[in-house]
């Protein structure tokens, strides 16, 4: 009896194994991983903690630099004496050290105006995001489509070759009644071994576009991935009753390429006011301090040598302090200056006219996409009714072989204009599908989803 505890472990150790490699992947799962795993998007994220690290160097300006400094020499021969002022053809030894600090008090604003276009910078890098963010997310969108699409279109590959299957047992018996003639039979194993070889195409096609999504999610181990089967049905969307304009109106105001454009445009004229503030003068303010150590013996008056004081009471003794405030006005330094604010005025309007020319991209890009979207609904509808009379030419085709009325060839052919209309139509409504989608990211619906529980 104690097999029977056994037998069970096993069973459920089969399951739950079996339920572990055939998990399968939905939509927003698919999103979410390729957001914390995409090697562009990190490429992008450590781009903001650059950003960070020089929003640090800005707000560093405004601190006083300090420095300390100690040298220790030896002086062999005739020197002087910096202790007694005398000449003395000895080996001395002195010590000293010092400490200093310098502060901008003003440099033309040069410091602001690095510090908010540095904050600028950190508000692009966050737009770079979120446009990487965007367009990666599209991408498995679109990835995703492509793998609901030949997954169905290999189901109706499948389903044909049953047909196809039992309509060969079909004519095998009516090759027996004398109603078709043998060479028919022939042209039926022909359709039959045409649709393995559509199934094998499909198969082929179903497991490269996996393999495409599971690169895109940067998963190592791609071997058994597979995504939820999901039955999207073809319904008229809401987006077709915005117009072409009221979409890119409604764009202007909120898409992330726009939004990089106009920070490029505030970070270029900070370029150009650092760039002027180089022709204000500037002023620092200055601290030092030192002092120094002898170890040469000294005279005491007598006409002999005594030590010198201890080390820290000469620290003491000799030590200075010096401050004050240095200004420094600029008067020719080589059209240097001059050629930096040229520059930079240059690089302003470059930045403008990328503003410019993002708005006509965008609008462009709009246009394109309901066009492509409208298409791709009147192709759905179009390909729709064609299927419907493919399907009755195929009925009538078939009934007319059946009764010995029509040629095989006939009915393969019948049934290949099917068989591809069939598959026209599933291509036309995951191409509306994602047409849609499209638009529907440009009107503001967004792609990603959205954590809210």
């Amino acid at each position: 009896m104690k097999i029977i505890p056994k037998i069970v472990t096993l069973v459920v150790l089969f399951c739950t194994a079996n339920a572990t490699a055939q998990k399968q992947w939905t939509l927003e799962e698919c999103i979410t991983h390729a957001m914390q795993n995409n090697v562009s998007i990190a490429q992008v994220e450590l781009d903001n903690k650059l950003a960070e690290v020089d929003k640090k160097d800005a707000y560093g300006n405004f601190l006083p630099g300090v420095n300390a400094n100690a040298s220790h020499s030896w002086n062999i021969g005739l020197n002087t004496n910096i202790t007694t002022g005398l000449l003395e053809n000895q080996t001395t030894q002195f010590t000293s050290v010092g400490a200093n600090a310098n502060v901008d008090i003003y440099k033309g604003l040069q410091n602001q105006n690095r510090f908010r276009k540095a904050k600028l910078a950190i508000i692009s890098a966050q737009y770079q995001h979120l446009k990487m963010e965007e367009d990666v997310a599209l991408n498995v969108v679109n990835a995703y489509l492509q793998i609901l699409f030949n997954k169905e279109n290999l189901k109706v590959q499948h389903q044909q070759f049953s047909a196809d299957s039992l309509q060969l047992v079909r004519s095998e018996a009516l090759v027996d009644a004398g109603m078709i003639p043998r060479g028919d039979l022939y042209d039926m194993k022909a359709t039959l071994a045409t649709g393995k070889q559509r199934i094998i195409q499909a198969d082929y096609a179903l497991l490269v576009s996996k393999m495409s999504l599971a690169q895109l999610l940067q998963m190592e181990d791609f071997k058994d991935f597979d995504i939820a089967d999901v039955a999207y049905e073809f319904q008229a969307n809401n987006i077709f009753f915005e117009s072409p304009e009221s979409i890119f109106n409604k764009a202007r105001q909120e898409r992330t390429e726009l939004k990089i454009a106009e920070n490029n445009v505030l970070m270029a004229e900070k370029d150009v006011e650092i760039a002027k503030g180089a022709y204000l003068p500037s002023l620092v303010g200055f601290y030092s301090f030192g002092s120094r150590v002898s170890y040469a013996k000294i005279p005491d008056g007598k006409g002999g040598e005594m030590n010198p004081p201890a080390f820290f009471d000469q620290l003491d003794m000799f030590k200075g302090h010096s401050f004050g405030l240095q200004l420094n006005i600029p008067i020719f330094n080589g059209y240097a200056t001059r050629n930096n604010v040229e520059r930079s005025r240059i690089n302003l309007e470059k930045n403008k006219l990328a503003m410019q020319q993002s708005e006509l991209d965008l609008e462009r890009n709009i246009y394109t996409a309901y066009a492509d979207a409208k298409g791709a609904m009147e192709t759905y509808i179009a390909t729709k009714e064609t299927l419907r009379a493919r399907e009755e030419a195929f009925r009538y085709n078939k009934e007319r072989y059946e009764n010995g009325m029509a040629t095989a060839f006939d009915y393969n052919q019948a049934q290949t204009l099917l068989v591809n209309t069939q598959s026209d139509l599933l291509r036309a409504k995951y191409d509306y599908l994602f047409r849609t989608r499209i638009l529907e990211f440009y009107f503001g619906v967004p792609i990603i989803p959205t954590n809210e529980n």
